[in-house]
Order: structure tokens, then sequence, then C-alpha cells
């Protein structure tokens, strides 16, 4: 999982996959964090994107980093906790000034029976469970 986390956070933009009814949404996304061995990402309640993930948590996730690129599918799991949204906001202060870790927007996920596959044109896909 750490090695998922480091090429997102590299990568600084990635695009998340969700479904609404069945038309398929992507958004560019740029939090990811690692808090209690689980990979998070954010956003806020109030989003389409929030409402599509409740309704159906299966998303993807992709990025490209200029030679490889990784895909992240997986369920995500609602965690209202205060903890994992201030290690959140700490991880990314700019966002502050539009969140915080005890108001009733922000909202953070993590990720479950993940698998992760970093692909080129010249290697083997390597494929990451989590």
């Amino acid at each position: 999982m750490q090695e998922v986390y480091e090429f997102l956070k590299a990568c600084g933009t990635y695009y998340l996959a969700t479904v609404e009814g069945d038309q398929p949404r992507v958004r560019p996304f740029g939090t990811i964090d690692i808090f209690e061995d689980k990979l998070y990402i954010q956003t806020g309640k109030v989003k389409d994107v929030s409402k599509e993930m409740q309704a159906n948590p299966k998303v993807e996730i992709c990025a490209f980093d200029g030679q490889k690129w990784i895909r992240v599918a997986g369920e995500v799991v609602r965690d209202d906790r205060v903890e994992p949204k201030k290690h959140m906001l700490d991880s990314y202060p700019n966002l502050k000034a539009l969140y915080r870790a005890d108001d009733d927007n922000t909202e953070v996920l993590y990720l479950k029976n993940a698998t992760a596959t970093i692909s080129s044109f010249t290697e083997e896909p390597k494929v990451i469970k989590f």
C-alpha cells in the first residue's frame, strides 16, 4: 500500500471514477493519505461525488507519472472520526480554508478490498492488493 500511496502522491493529481446511475463520472483529485494503515481520500459531503460513493462504494483511481500508470479498484468506506480528518487536513494545509476536521461537510474515505495495478509499455504489470 505504501508504494500505491507514494505513486499517487508523486503524481499530484489522480482521477477518481464513480457511477451515477448508469453513467460513469470521472474527476481530478489530489488528496491521498495513510492513516492507521489505510489509504484515504478526501472530499466534501455536499458534493455529488460523495453522494455517488455513498450510493455505490465501488470506485477506481487512475494516474500517470509520465512513464507508468496506476489503476486502483476498490470500495470506499466513510470514516466520520475527527482523527483521520485532522490527519488529512494536516497533510494538506491548503484545504483548511475550505474544510475543518469537526465540520459536517469534511469527508474522508478509506479504500478496502483494493487492487492496484502499476503498468508500463516496457514492464510486466505489478499487482498490489490491500
